[in-house]
């Protein structure tokens, strides 16, 4: 896939009605519409504001949460188009309803400089199901198609490629910054590369796994999915999470790694306890010999150092997928030590993926010594794994 792609500096945008796809699929209260995490709806500022400061009239659309289909209140964009008001400093109308006569009239009133919100896309089956006369209808509010939602770029939904069939369509900022930080560190690395894995299943991740063997120094697998990689290499998980179907794939993938030249290291040492809760006592055992009563929490300490050392002289670190149960402040050392270590290389490129890792970062106090911190979640996944993204692939390339 073709990564050079064409954004709004190299298009006029003066006096043009803006189809603009943000991500404001944020984790909010679901009874007050309080937002927890606002990264996405900040990280599209810049797209925002350059447009509106270039003259153009700004249609924002976006999505939240599953309703397939059905009006739900605790799904309706409000919350966050309240949050995005207070970034701006000026109003944003938001649409009563989709492609109905109040989304026609604010669109038909909005005038160079404004900005207005259209109510979650997936209020309407014909979103998801990108069907191609909801996406020409979409298509028909604007003169210029923009997509600035990167976690939403491996769906093929009528408003992140479908309406590209019917408008000129190029990047926002935030796409751009994915593209150049992704793109690269998979293409043209400064090495070592480093690939640290995370997150609870490897079933997850054999795509990625399988790609960054072609192209990294080193693969870091930690998290719950280490503990399969440990059954496959003959190692005793007491209770902790295996994926069984996958057992062989892991053990095939430590052979190719050998084969390849490429360091495949797993955690020395685990936190253990007998039942999952943040309060539970810990104990450190080998990783490959935890009691049958107990699980997995954490890397312990020996396997933080490992795994330190192995980022320490990176020049390139991509991380996707926390070291533990981050979510118990006892059981988060290990995705701390991480962090911490990506914060202290100099002159690397770190990069960060994954809503997990990336909220691992932001407590940690250290997301401003990374890089990159990609919003995609699953759309940063499958760029990892080379898989064609529709709402990439349908943007004019340069």
């Amino acid at each position: 896939m073709n990564y050079d792609k064409k954004t709004i500096r190299d298009i006029d945008v003066s006096g043009k009605r803006i189809l603009l796809r943000c991500d404001f699929n944020v984790p909010h209260d679901k009874k007050t519409g309080e937002i927890h995490d606002a990264t996405r709806i900040v990280a599209s500022l810049p797209t925002i504001r350059y447009l509106l400061d270039r003259g153009a009239s700004v249609i924002i659309t976006s999505h939240m949460g599953r309703p397939h289909g059905v009006w739900k209140p605790e799904n309706s964009l409000y919350s966050a188009r309240d949050h995005l008001e207070k970034l701006l400093g000026i109003p944003v109308p938001m649409t009563t309803d989709v492609l109905g006569p109040d989304t026609k009239a604010k669109c038909a009133a909005l005038r160079p400089g404004q900005v207005m919100l259209i109510e979650n896309l997936r209020f309407c089956l014909e979103e998801e199901k990108n069907d191609p006369n909801f996406a020409k209808e979409l298509a028909s509010l604007a003169d210029i198609f923009v997509f600035d939602a990167f976690g939403c770029a491996h769906r093929a939904h009528a408003s992140t490629a479908g309406v590209a069939d019917y408008l000129p369509a190029v990047a926002g900022f935030l796409v751009e910054k994915e593209l150049a930080f992704l793109g690269k560190a998979l293409d043209e690395p400064k090495r070592p590369l480093v690939a640290i894995l995370g997150g609870a299943k490897v079933s997850d991740k054999i795509g990625v796994i399988k790609s960054l063997l072609q192209k990294a120094d080193t693969i870091i697998i930690g998290g719950g999915m280490s503990y399969t990689f440990q059954v496959a290499r003959g190692g005793k998980i007491g209770t902790s999470l295996l994926d069984e179907g996958n057992i062989e794939f892991a053990r095939n993938m430590i052979a190719k790694a050998e084969e390849l030249g490429v360091k495949l290291l797993l955690p020395m040492d685990t936190q253990v306890t007998k039942e999952f809760s943040g309060d539970a006592e810990p104990t450190l055992v080998p990783s490959t010999a935890i009691p049958d009563d107990c699980m997995g929490m954490d890397i312990g300490p020996k396997t933080i150092q490992l795994f330190t050392d192995a980022i320490r002289g990176a020049g390139t670190v991509i991380w996707n997928g926390p070291m533990g149960v981050f979510e118990f402040p006892a059981f988060s050392k290990g995705s701390n030590a991480i962090a911490q270590a990506l914060a202290g290389l100099d002159g690397a490129v770190t990069i960060v993926g994954g809503g997990d890792s990336v909220s691992a970062v932001e407590k940690t106090g250290y997301a401003d010594k990374i890089s990159h911190i990609s919003t995609g979640g699953g759309a940063a996944l499958e760029f990892l794994e080379g898989l064609v993204l529709p709402g990439i692939a349908c943007l004019a390339d340069r």
